[in-house]
């Protein structure tokens, strides 16, 4: 099997792999990575949402030859140390989480979504399209908004 070479986290790891196997599972199986949840495996839910290089990516169905070279992001790493993300403080200042399964998911959508708009309408943090089952929507509105506030 070849090897493939990025950045998980500031770290460069090299995982042996087929080039079709999805990054969710080099992560997660090979890595010991486990903030991106599986849920669909086909992008749909979105449990799984990560940064590659930056943006916003679903690991499902990206290849993990797609990542050689690349940096990516989990909410592992979303912190700087022990200061978390103004997106993170604000989930839990809004008290987001229910069973707390699409939360790192719906935190690395909403950042990627905070680098592009500043101040995003309802219907664009609406456009994010991660599932939460809890439906804990107004409380993800919400805190998106008091993460850009802070931001």
């Amino acid at each position: 099997m070849p090897n493939y070479t990025f950045t998980v986290n500031g770290k460069t790891v090299t995982v042996d792999a087929p080039a079709d196997l999805p990054t969710l599972w080099a992560l997660r199986d090979k890595l010991g990575v486990r903030g991106p949840k599986y849920g669909c495996g086909i992008n749909v839910c979105k449990a799984c949402t990560s940064h590659l290089d930056g943006e916003a990516f679903n690991p499902c169905v990206t290849p993990v030859s797609d990542c050689s070279g690349k940096d990516i992001t989990t909410i592992e790493g979303l912190a700087d140390g022990e200061d978390l993300h103004p997106v993170q403080e604000a989930w839990l200042e809004q008290d987001v989480a229910q069973c707390g399964y699409c939360q790192p998911g719906q935190i690395m959508a909403a950042v990627a979504l905070l680098k592009k708009t500043k101040n995003p309408t309802d219907a664009e943090i609406d456009a994010i399209q991660n599932v939460c089952r809890c439906g804990t929507y107004f409380r993800i509105r919400e805190a998106i908004k008091s993460a850009a506030a802070k931001m």
